[in-house]
């Protein structure tokens, strides 16, 4: 029989989280689900290469050796499931840990492992069939050292429907963990759309743990106990409704634009977020602030997505080593701190390209230099003289080749800059840098139907049936809602704001895409916010950190249900990820930066 409702907590949003969620969530959540991600794309490359070393690796670790070892027993104990993508490119190994624990500890647990995602034993095949990188166009690499499908919510599904206390999966997307737990809960049919999208929003907000709850808010001021940040819980219904939450006696914030913000999160054109389970529509998505529950926590209402048919491919993720990568930082004191770091930054690169040379090595082939304390981030935008005026500064330099051997080149010749250059040169922060191979992504795709799914539930292998032949049509999506800037009246007059008094905002990456995701605070300012930034002003504001000589692209959808706005950019982070040699490779950046433009506005609309 179908719930009437769950509650689900959500502990991890990334490998390395924070130890003191699951004991917040046991302590106060009244949960029935626990869910858990920990799978970034480069995550996945590392575990690959722990699993080439060592073939019982290769899976998150601390999710035995920590998480569940310090709270199996209350899990147990209360009836939380658990659902978590902690296998990595080792689901099995990860499961043969958890089996070994709940021995040690006497817990007797019924484990289901998710299998299929695992494409490496294809690559020759893929690449033989020519397939390309959705972005770029690349061929698929020769000597991949992960490649991964993003496998949906239905597996995870069958696994709890199958009577399994913990449900291990390697590389899906984030929010199926939630989505699986919500459909065997409800009894969701593969085709409930709608439900399904309200499940996936559901699971957006919270894959990123704190981020919902007050995590990277833009009113930060207003968070109280960071050191105690809640850690978001949802309370859905059969519908597909829900609400956000937090456990009591934690700090954070749960108000409708610190959720609103994690809606924006990595996401492109909001009427086609695409999930192998469903294509969700976001754009009339409405947050809504509930009275408190009875633990005296707030609570934040979320309805308004809409669902259709997901594509008949899967997201296939592929990392693979390309060349090698170097950095080094220098900390720079004194009178016009910024300009000496920068000539030292130039002189280093000088006298590397001139030794490559006469040794006959490889050169560099990407360079970067960034004087951080001197606004490096925003470039153009950096505030008028405050380079002249540091005083403190780090020179970082960062270098690509596909020379190892050039680049130890490069190691050797940075460090003498602290006796041979600028005066206040100290601080050759960690040491000597020591060349790392560059891991580049690249995303492809393979159908539905040529990836056979299954659950392992302890030993038992049973066979999932995904529906393959998708139905998602890009000519059928609503047109796009294209809000309309305002017109100042003849004579009238506006005064200058700056974006952050009008608006919240929140960033973040998709391989070489930022996207910027804009809230406005008064339905009244969206219009007069969008005289100012518009797509050729946001890329102008970025300009300093695209690439190649085609014009800069950006692109803008609208939100309706929550009055905001989404920028994506184009070929903006360097290649992004661990392939990137900018600061900020994952564009966490990009709002605060953004948050400083401009914009016109009639004083008398605040």
């Amino acid at each position: 029989m179908a719930a009437a409702t769950i509650r689900i907590g959500s502990a991890s949003g990334f490998w390395g989280d924070t130890a003191l969620a699951v004991g917040q969530l046991l302590k106060g959540g009244r949960l029935d689900y626990l869910v858990f991600d920990y799978l970034a794309e480069v995550t996945m490359s590392i575990l690959a290469m722990q699993k080439a070393k060592n073939p019982s690796a290769g899976y998150a670790s601390d999710f035995v050796d920590i998480t569940l070892r310090e709270h199996l027993v209350a899990i147990k104990a209360q009836g939380v499931r658990v659902v978590a993508n902690a296998g990595g490119v080792n689901p099995l190994a990860c499961r043969d840990a958890i089996v070994r624990l709940a021995e040690e500890l006497g817990v007797a647990v019924r484990v289901g492992v998710v299998l299929g995602d695992d494409l490496s034993g294809n690559g020759s095949r893929y690449r033989e069939a020519g397939l390309r990188d959705m972005f770029s166009g690349m061929e698929f690499p020769a000597r991949p050292a992960s490649v991964n499908a993003y496998l949906g919510a239905l597996p995870i599904a069958s696994a709890l429907d199958a009577g399994c206390d913990i449900v291990v999966t390697g590389r899906c997307v984030d929010s199926a963990v939630t989505v699986g737990a919500m459909m065997h809960a409800f009894g969701w049919a593969a085709n409930d759309y709608d439900k399904l999208a309200q499940a996936s929003l559901a699971g957006h907000l919270v894959e990123c743990g704190a981020q919902c709850t007050g995590g990277l808010f833009t009113d930060w001021q207003r968070v109280p106990d960071w050191e105690n940040i809640g850690f978001p819980i949802i309370e859905a219904n059969p519908d597909g409704t829900f609400l956000i939450t937090k456990p009591p006696g934690t700090g954070g914030l749960v108000e409708p634009a610190s959720v609103a913000e994690q809606m924006l999160y990595e996401i492109s054109d909001p009427r086609a977020y695409m999930l192998p389970d469903v294509t969700c529509d976001f754009t009339q998505v409405r947050f809504e602030a509930l009275a408190s529950g009875e633990d005296g926590q707030a609570r934040v209402g979320v309805s308004g997505a809409i669902g259709r048919p997901p594509s008949e491919h899967y997201k296939v993720s592929v990392t693979f080593a390309d060349g090698f990568r170097n950095t080094a930082f220098l900390t720079i004191v004194g009178e016009q701190a910024a300009a000496k770091a920068l000539r030292t930054g130039e002189a280093i690169l000088a006298r590397v390209d001139k030794m490559l040379a006469a040794l006959q090595l490889p050169g560099l082939s990407a360079r970067r230099i960034e004087v951080l304390g001197a606004e490096a981030t925003y470039g153009a935008q950096a505030a008028p003289g405050l380079a002249r005026q540091a005083r403190e500064v780090v020179l970082k330099i960062a270098v690509k080749s596909a020379s190892k051997a050039a680049l130890e080149v490069f190691a050797r010749e940075f460090a003498p800059a602290a006796t041979s250059m600028s005066p206040g040169t100290t601080g050759l922060v960690g040491g000597r840098p020591s060349p790392a191979p560059v891991v580049r992504l690249a995303s492809f795709m393979v159908l539905k139907r040529e990836v056979p799914i299954s659950v392992d539930v302890m030993g038992q292998l049973l066979s999932v049936e995904v529906p393959g032949n998708g139905g998602f049509d890009a000519e059928a999506l609503p047109l796009a809602h294209v809000f309309e800037a305002a017109v100042a009246d003849e004579g009238e007059s506006a005064d200058s704001f700056q974006l952050i008094d009008l608006a919240w905002a929140r960033s973040g990456d998709k391989g070489n895409i930022a996207n910027i995701g804009v809230i406005a605070r008064q339905a009244r300012y969206l219009p007069w916010i969008l005289t100012s930034v518009t797509t050729q002003s946001v890329a102008q504001w970025f300009a300093h950190n695209f690439e190649g000589p085609k014009p800069a692209r950006v692109e803008r959808f609208d939100l309706p249900g929550a009055n905001a706005v989404n920028f994506v950019l184009h070929d903006v982070l360097g290649g992004g990820g661990m392939a990137s040699l900018h600061t900020d490779n994952l564009a966490k950046t990009y709002a605060q930066v953004l948050l400083s433009m401009p914009v016109k506005m009639p004083r008398a609309l605040r």
